[in-house]
């Protein structure tokens, strides 16, 4: 322990100390600024997929609207032909 707060009592012990614990910080974002980029863009990629579904759904909720009630009714488009 005598040892290393002698070499802490020095000035270049502690100026490579702090470059390194400044060294450390820096790479430290810097990895977690790519990880919250991945996650970003896992976001983004699951919401393109939901609106893609939403519109998917959206559409076959119209068509079912739009529908033939009955056979009557087809039969009826059919010879209009507005089906």
């Amino acid at each position: 322990m005598g040892a290393l707060v002698a070499l802490m009592a020095s000035r270049w012990a502690r100026r490579l100390a702090i470059g390194i614990a400044l060294t450390g910080a820096v790479l430290l974002f810097l990895l977690n600024l790519r990880r919250a980029g991945e996650t970003a863009g896992r976001h983004a990629k699951r919401l393109k997929q939901m609106e893609r579904q939403n519109d998917i759904q959206r559409r076959m909720l119209e068509a079912a609207s739009t529908r033939p009630r009955d056979r009557d009714d087809l039969a009826e488009r059919l010879r209009d032909g507005r089906y």
